[in-house]
């Protein structure tokens, strides 16, 4: 048996060089190059088998850990997982950064490969810079927090463990039922270690990414149900997007005049224009999706994890005849629901379920309703689309018991601003392109997009919403750019999240990698505002205020912040928006940029879209002084009766 003499880091990097996937005959290579942040703990290990050899990976340069893990999930999402980034950093605090990130993949099923540095499997130099001590058990350390936020993680502590721990990395990574964040815990010694490595370790290896049949029992049980059902639903999950099941899909709602509502993941699968799609569905869901839902007797979710917005914390589906049926290549989520089970992949199984339901002559009872709720919807998105703030009879999308007019006198004096956030979204969406992608993840973009985005091509819609994680949208738009060269990426995201994290936003000016930020700043993390107000609460730390020195509590002033200055210190090309020619003018202008760009657009605060037929159950003081509380909590109480338990 040939060998080959290598560190335990250069055998890593040589065997990641050659892993590729093979989908429905065609092979691509899998992991696509590594991010990088250089430490004591990984420079001289990882990084110095990259600069010997990196093979074909492309080596990127990240500015914070779990910006570049961001970037690395928005480029595996938006190439349907067929292909990764890996992610290395240092020991300490460099790990513990990326612990965000991998729970952000794991909730998501994207897969990401993570490669912390960790402290000495040898112990002798203990304890060494940035190490946890931990007294009842020295083998912790901080990479053990990965545990519980990846789908496989091991920590190599003899260099010769690694061919049993990258062969499971791989299993996992390309498992579409199983994917997610996987960690390899990297020690600094070991890393630096040889061993003599069979050279068949390094052969040229094609995990097949094969479409699980569903089978003829399971297609049976979905016929029989359905054939009894006459105002059936269907949900597009992200599954249907992940296994390119668009098609497919499409063919089975025509075919049997069903409509479908789509979850976040799910959204762009199929264009806005379709005459059965409803639009989003649940807690963010849209006026027609919602109107449906409430009389569905059949639910028929298509690679969705039902998550407690797409559900309405399981209180949208009011018929109280409703059956679900899941379609799922994941069993886990299949059994959600006590729905009858389809375990399988989506493409795969909607193949034949079609077939084998039209051999029954079988279609929905629908007569108008479809139509109507969609002209609904389309009117609903013009009005709000077009709200303006005149400074006379404004009526309120939000419900709560505040000053508005007050509050707005306020931001006006301050931004010298009077946009509404529906009306900038209905100006984005009429001159963006249906090749442009739009990308987006926390605050309350996401529900205003997925309640009224027109989404004009397919998979041009890229929402993180399985962990809603802030300081996502920025990052994970530089790893769609690089997922999607040829197309325009514009990345939504608010005041708040930008501050959180934004720290690939100078990587993408390093890389000449052309990326847009349309940021809406309405000086508040608004869409917990609105939570606070809507159940009884006053504003209460969600507005970004002084510190008053009367009070003593920070309900001062507004704190303004130019967004436009910080982006350009960077390099990107930026404007600075107050009214809707300003608006319109920017954009014109960003498609002639090829540098990255900022738009900072002051909107004022309370100018979401409000939400349609759905409810959300959330924490509510059971006991309180206030009577707007007590209200609030005598509401949830009616509406868990209401909600179905499983």
């Amino acid at each position: 048996m040939k060998s080959v003499r290598l560190t335990m880091a250069q055998a890593l990097i040589k065997f990641l060089d050659n892993q590729y996937v093979e989908v429905d005959g065609k092979e691509i290579k899998f992991v696509k190059g590594i991010f990088t942040i250089f430490g004591h703990g990984n420079v001289l290990g990882i990084g110095q088998a990259l600069e010997q050899d990196s093979g074909d990976l492309i080596v990127h340069q990240g500015r914070n850990e779990q910006g570049m893990a961001h970037a690395a999930m928005g480029f595996a999402k938006q190439l349907h997982r067929k292909q990764i980034y890996a992610c290395t950093s240092s020991v300490g605090p460099g790990a513990a950064n990326m612990v965000t990130a991998a729970a952000t993949a794991t909730a998501n099923r994207v897969p990401v490969l993570f490669l912390p540095g960790d402290v000495y499997a040898t112990r002798q130099p203990d304890p060494v810079l940035q190490q946890i001590e931990q007294f009842y058990d020295l083998t912790i350390s901080t990479n053990d927090a990965f545990r519980a936020v990846s789908k496989y993680w091991d920590r190599i502590n003899r260099p010769e463990q690694l061919m049993s721990a990258c062969i499971n990395a791989m299993r996992v990574l390309t498992d579409p039922a199983d994917t997610g964040a996987v960690t390899l815990a990297l020690p600094q010694d070991v890393q630096g270690e040889a061993y003599d490595y069979p050279e068949y370790f390094f052969k040229k290896r094609v995990h097949r990414i094969e479409r699980r049949p569903a089978t003829a029992e399971m297609i049976q049980d979905v016929v029989e149900l359905i054939s009894k059902k006459k105002k059936p639903m269907l949900i597009c999950g992200g599954g249907v997007r992940y296994s390119e099941a668009a098609e497919i899909f499409k063919q089975f709602a025509e075919k049997f005049n069903i409509p479908f509502g789509e979850t976040q993941a799910g959204k762009s699968a199929v264009v806005w224009t379709h005459e059965l799609n409803c639009g989003g569905l649940g807690e963010t869901g849209s006026l027609a999706s919602n109107t449906l839902a409430k009389d569905a007797d059949l639910v028929i979710g298509v690679g969705t994890r039902y998550t407690d917005f797409t559900t309405s914390s399981k209180w949208l589906f009011q018929n109280p005849e409703v059956d679900y049926v899941n379609i799922n290549v994941a069993e886990f989520d299949a059994y959600k629901l006590d729905a009858v089970k389809v375990v399988a992949d989506a493409k795969a199984a909607l193949t034949v379920l079609t077939n084998e339901l039209e051999k029954t002559g079988y279609k929905s009872a629908y007569k108008n309703e479809i139509k109507e709720a969609r002209e609904a919807l389309i009117a609903e998105i013009d009005r709000v689309y077009a709200v303006e703030y005149t400074g006379e009879g404004f009526v309120p999308e939000i419900s709560d018991d505040i000053d508005r007019e007050k509050l707005f006198e306020e931001f006006q004096e301050i931004t010298g601003s009077c946009l509404t956030q529906s009306r900038v979204l209905g100006v984005l969406n009429e001159m963006l392109t249906k090749n442009d992608i739009v990308v987006g993840a926390s605050g309350s973009l996401p529900g205003d997009l997925q309640r009224a985005w027109r989404a004009k091509g397919e998979n041009t819609y890229h929402m993180e919403y399985g962990y809603s994680c802030m300081g996502y949208e920025v990052n994970a738009a530089l790893g769609v750019k690089w997922a999607e060269p040829n197309k325009e990426v514009y990345t939504f995201v608010g005041d708040g999240s930008y501050m959180m994290l934004h720290s690939e936003l100078p990587t993408s000016i390093q890389e000449k990698t052309k990326i847009n930020v349309i940021l809406l700043d309405n000086m508040t993390f608004g869409c917990i505002n609105n939570l606070q107000l809507e159940h009884g609460m006053d504003s209460f730390g969600t507005e970004f205020r002084y510190r008053n020195e009367k009070t003593g509590k920070l309900d001062g002033g507004f704190v303004p912040v130019d967004f436009a200055m910080n982006a350009a210190s960077y390099g990107c090309k930026t404007y600075t928006v107050k009214t809707i020619q300003e608006l319109k003018a920017a954009l014109i202008d960003v498609r002639k940029q090829t540098v990255s760009t900022l738009i900072d657009i002051k909107v004022l605060p309370k100018t979401m879209i409000h939400k349609y037929n759905s409810w959300w159950r959330v924490g509510v003081a059971e006991v309180s002084e206030s009577e707007r509380i007590q209200g609030a909590y005598k509401n949830l109480k009616e509406n868990i009766v209401k909600a179905r338990s499983y």
